[in-house]
């Protein structure tokens, strides 16, 4: 059974940094694609950034130059820096693995960003 959560949410001022981390269980973030989703109040969920097999990414303009996604493939995770946070980053963090053609969400933790 394939499982990921998320960890390292919390309050950060603007122009603050946090770095969020998905641990996957049941697949390896190695070899299937991993991304970062985020829910604003009131808003839609929207795609963040992803991580592909090999050596590929790819960033959702709204973050791009601000948030880098990685990983590390001896603790089965996907990290998420996210640097020169605005109070419109604040939102639900989800995290979302696809394995096998389906799509397997984490429950998600609250980033808020404010002075």
């Amino acid at each position: 059974q394939v499982t990921v959560v998320e960890s390292g949410g919390g309050l950060v001022q603007p122009g603050g940094s946090l770095r969020r981390a998905c641990a996957a269980s049941g697949m390896s973030v190695m070899t299937n694609v991993v991304a970062w989703y985020r829910q604003a109040p009131g808003k839609e969920r929207e795609f963040l950034a992803a991580i592909y097999p090999g050596a590929n990414w790819k960033y959702s303009d709204n973050v791009e130059g601000r948030f880098t996604i990685s990983r590390s493939n001896t603790k089965n995770e996907v990290y998420l820096q996210m640097n020169s946070l605005k109070s419109e980053d604040l939102g639900i963090y989800y995290c979302k693995a696809i394995w096998r053609g389906n799509d397997f969400w984490g429950p998600g933790t609250q980033v808020t960003v404010s002075s």
